[in-house]
């Protein structure tokens, strides 16, 4: 596996806060309450890719709760440790072998079934509704965690497979090696000769 460099690891990890925080704000409208679409967890997905990025969702959920949810301390620190499972079961999905697939009942299980623990307590509504509505809203979230992990798997390839050559490029490499050390051989064989002259 290679391995990431410290700086591109806080530079990755930096871009994943800003990125969930600036969601939420951007989705505050439908991603608290009792009704909630929280596309921001979508993002949680991603440390299938980024292992090193777990606490960082779990600290980008306290900072939003802290600053947008409005329940306070109990939501917040809640929150927190939802952000950190989900994150961390999504890694440990992945370094078990699991397909990007594993991302959706992560997704939608972990945030839709925990949540609710406290939400009940805090709005006073029953648990099953609370969750009914959670569950909806987190499948619609893992989907697009799914689609996201894909993409980007896509765009810059797996953290386990950045540098391995396909055997077409090692073919390319095995000619084009030959084509050079041909050149070589005619080129000396050149100078050889005029040098008998």
């Amino acid at each position: 596996m290679n391995r990431v460099s410290h700086k591109r690891k806080l530079t990755i990890s930096g871009i994943l806060l800003a990125l969930y925080i600036v969601i939420m704000m951007a989705t505050q409208g439908f991603a608290f309450g009792q009704y909630q679409v929280r596309i921001a967890t979508a993002l949680y997905g991603l440390a299938a890719l980024f292992p090193f990025s777990v606490p960082v969702f779990g600290l980008a959920n306290l900072i939003s709760n802290m600053i947008m949810g409005g329940l306070g301390p109990i939501d917040a620190i809640g929150g927190c440790i939802v952000g950190l499972l989900s994150a961390g079961a999504a890694a440990w999905g992945k370094r078990m072998g699991l397909g990007n697939w594993i991302v959706i009942p992560i997704i939608t299980f972990i945030p839709g079934l925990v949540v609710p623990l406290w939400l009940a307590y805090l709005l006073q509504v029953p648990y099953i509704i609370l969750a009914s509505s959670l569950l909806v809203g987190q499948v619609i979230c893992g989907i697009v965690s799914y689609i996201l992990v894909n993409a980007i798997k896509r765009v810059r390839g797996t953290m386990n497979n950045e540098t391995a050559p396909t055997q077409h490029d090692a073919m390319v490499m095995s000619s084009h090696e030959g084509v050079i050390a041909a050149h070589d051989e005619f080129t000396s064989k050149e100078v050889r000769s005029y040098g008998k002259r």
